[in-house]
């Protein structure tokens, strides 16, 4: 009898030494930070980058209310249409804009284009999310 409770005694203290490790080392929901993240520095609260999910949350949340235009006013006549609308002439459109950006622009592209009521072409946005998830591999990388 005795034996079983020291067991039980070690037991519960591993555990509460464990929950009390976990507590003081794991950050605040939301909080995450990471350096690769593309998102915008102002906006404090940063995705990890790790997951597709997270990626996808992370460009494409509102962080900021300010539309900004990178040289393409011309999309904002596809305001409205759904992703799996377009011709492949105007999924080229979409493409050159895409590749012709900054990799710091990137991020702050897509809010833009939300924000505006745009939905990218399904092929654009996966191409997208693959070029902001080999960026942050190469950040995280260096």
């Amino acid at each position: 009898m005795t034996v079983a409770l020291i067991l039980l005694c070690a037991i519960v203290g591993v555990g509460l030494a464990l929950y009390i490790h976990h507590r003081l080392t794991a950050p605040e929901p939301g909080r995450e930070e990471d350096a690769a993240s593309a998102t915008d520095d102002d906006a404090g609260e940063e995705c990890c980058g790790m997951h597709i999910t997270c990626e996808r949350d992370s460009l494409l949340a509102s962080v900021s209310e300010n539309i900004e235009y990178y040289d393409d006013e011309e999309l904002d006549r596809f305001r409205g249409r759904g992703a799996d609308a377009y011709s492949d002439v105007e999924e080229d459109e979409f493409r050159d804009i895409l590749l012709t950006l900054r990799p710091d622009d990137i991020a702050g592209w897509a809010r833009s284009i939300q924000l505006r009521g745009i939905e990218l072409p399904s092929a654009i946005r996966e191409e997208l999310l693959m070029i902001v998830a080999e960026a942050r591999a190469m950040k995280s990388v260096s």
